[in-house]
This record gives structure tokens, C-alpha cells and sequence, in this order.
């Protein structure tokens, strides 16, 4: 009789979970807030004219959020006196970036739809959109997130990937989300576009002895050794493109000019590095393989029917 009663538990517990995830659709506000699609693309652009950075920034934001606990705008929530996020977590104090272009749209649409629009929904079109502004791929964005009430520093410090790791290490963090080796490979090349900041790459100019030894000597005037000295200076992920969205990263990986330990820790196995040399060759494979992989990232836990709720502000809980 306990059996089958927690047999019974689970099964409706998988039916709520399934239903759950089938509310979300591209098409989710056509009816509701037709307006969002283009509105959220122009505030892009728009941005990313200003400053074409910002097109990684917006990416890496909504990696930072669907890697910690699902896709929920939980890491746009801002700490308080009695709440500590995720945006202090160390993998994002003073790293992330694209808040304001966030705000600013869902200013917007709360202005034509109001209580609407998620921010989580908002977040996944911007990164696309972030991604296409820099001559990338395009993908659908399943939509029907709700937003988060709460947030977890302590989760967003030990459930994204640091630079730090090891590639076994990065294929077991990306195997908890669900994400085969091959897709990591392919969602890595995010690093073709964006900065890093010194503090995440002094370790391997310094130390590392899988890079080109002329590379890491361009690097250290911008990076002293000292820690505390220069942690913030940036560089550019991929030196020839950094604002175009291409296979560079890949071609740099072949080249031992990886900015970061843990992308040079793709080569170091033959199936990934296979993979890298064909994604170095053309760039139609690994466009496609990038737009499956963050379209699968955007299904990662996300909130739907009366889950969470429509924050009126990104910041802050209703």
C-alpha cells in the first residue's frame, strides 16, 4: 500500500512536471504581449550599438542564470538585509554585467503589458538576440517562464564552472545539467565573444604550460603576477574578433591561445578535440549545434502555471 501510493505521488509529480514544461512556446505571448518579441530585440541592438560587448554580457547572464537552479531570473534578484543572491556569488561579483539593458526593458513592457512578462522570458530573447546583433546564430526561445522568489548564493558558487577546472571536471558540471560533451563543446564557443578580467586568467599566464609562450607574454603587462594588482584589466576572449560571433575561439584553441585554463582544457581529449577542429573549420556546424544547445539550456527548470510570479520589478520580489 506505501508503495503504491508513493508510485502514485510520483507519477502525478512527473505529470506536473511535464505539463509544466509544455506551457512553454514560442508563441507564448502572441496574444498577450505581441509587442515583446520586437521590443526586447530593439532594446538590444540598441545596447549593443552602444557597446558591442554587451551582446556577451547579455549571453553570459543567462548562462549564470539557468545554470543555478534552472532558468528563473533568480540571479537578477539584488541582495538585501536579509537576503543574499546570487549577483555576490564569486563566479559574478563584479563580473556580471547587462543588468540596466534588462531593466530598461522591462520597464518597457510593463508600460504596454503590464504584469505580463516575466524577466526570465526577457533574459532568454535578449541573449539571443545579444547573440544575432554579433552576426551569430538565431534560434526559438521557448517562452512562459515565471519568475523566482528566492535565489542562492551558496548554489550560483557551486554549480557554475569556474575557469579554474579540469576537462573532466567541466564535462561532470555540464553532465548535471544534462548536457552531453559534444553540447558543452559546442556552448563553450560563447567564449568567442566578451572580456575576461585578469583575475580569471592570471593563473594561466603565469602557470600554465599548454600556451603560446608569445601569447602569455602579450598578456602580463596588462596582468601582473601579484594577485590584488590589475585583477580587473580586461582582455578579450578571442584577440582578432572579440565582437563578432565566429569559430575563432576554436581556431585559437588549435593555436594554444585560449584566454582561459579551462577552454585550453578542451584539446586535452581527442573526442573534444576532434570536435574542435571541426568547428574550427566551418562555422555552419557549430552555429547549429550552438542554437540546439542553448535552446535545450532554456528548458533547464523552468517555472511555469503557478509557479514563482510575474516580478513587476527584475530586482526585487513583488
Amino acid at each position: 500500500m506505501g508503495y503504491a501510493s508513493t508510485w502514485g505521488s510520483f507519477a502525478i509529480f512527473l505529470l506536473v512536471i511535464s505539463v509544466g514544461n509544455a506551457q512553454l512556446s514560442p508563441n507564448f505571448y502572441a496574444s498577450t504581449c505581441p509587442q515583446m518579441l520586437s521590443i526586447v530585440r530593439a532594446a538590444v541592438n540598441s545596447a549593443v550599438l552602444q557597446e558591442a560587448r554587451m551582446g556577451a554580457s547579455l549571453l553570459r547572464l543567462f548562462f549564470h542564470d539557468c545554470f543555478v537552479n534552472g532558468c528563473d531570473g533568480s540571479v537578477l534578484l539584488d541582495d538585501t538585509p536579509t537576503f543574499r543572491g546570487e549577483k555576490t556569488a564569486f563566479p559574478n561579483a563584479n563580473s556580471l554585467r547587462g543588468f540596466e539593458v534588462i531593466d530598461r526593458i522591462k520597464t518597457q513592457l510593463e508600460s504596454v503589458c503590464p504584469g505580463v512578462v516575466s524577466c526570465a522570458d526577457i533574459l532568454a530573447v535578449a541573449a539571443r538576440d545579444g547573440v544575432v546583433a554579433l552576426r551569430g546564430p538565431s534560434w526559438s526561445v521557448p517562452l512562459g517562464r515565471r519568475d523566482s522568489t528566492t535565489a542562492s548564493w551558496d548554489d550560483a558558487n557551486n554549480q557554475l564552472v569556474p575557469p579554474s577546472l579540469s576537462l573532466n571536471e567541466i564535462i561532470s558540471r555540464f553532465a548535471r545539467k544534462g548536457f552531453s560533451s559534444n553540447e558543452m563543446v559546442a556552448l563553450s564557443g560563447a567564449h568567442t565573444i566578451g572580456l575576461a578580467r585578469c583575475v580569471t586568467f592570471r593563473d594561466r599566464i603565469y602557470n600554465d604550460t599548454n600556451i603560446d609562450p608569445s601569447y602569455a607574454a602579450s598578456l602580463r603587462g596588462n596582468c601582473p603576477r601579484t594577485p590584488g594588482t590589475g585583477d580587473d584589466n580586461l582582455e578579450p576572449m578571442d584577440l582578432g574578433t572579440p565582437n563578432v560571433f565566429n569559430t575563432g575561439y576554436y581556431r585559437n584553441i588549435l593555436a594554444r591561445r585560449s584566454l582561459l585554463h579551462s577552454d585550453q582544457e578542451i584539446a586535452n581529449s581527442l573526442l573534444t578535440n576532434v570536435q574542435v577542429i571541426a568547428y574550427s573549420l566551418i562555422s555552419s556546424p557549430f552555429f547549429n549545434d550552438f542554437a540546439n544547445a542553448m535552446t535545450k539550456m532554456s528548458n533547464l527548470g523552468p517555472l511555469t502555471g503557478p509557479q514563482g510570479q510575474i516580478r513587476t520589478n527584475c530586482r526585487r520580489i513583488n
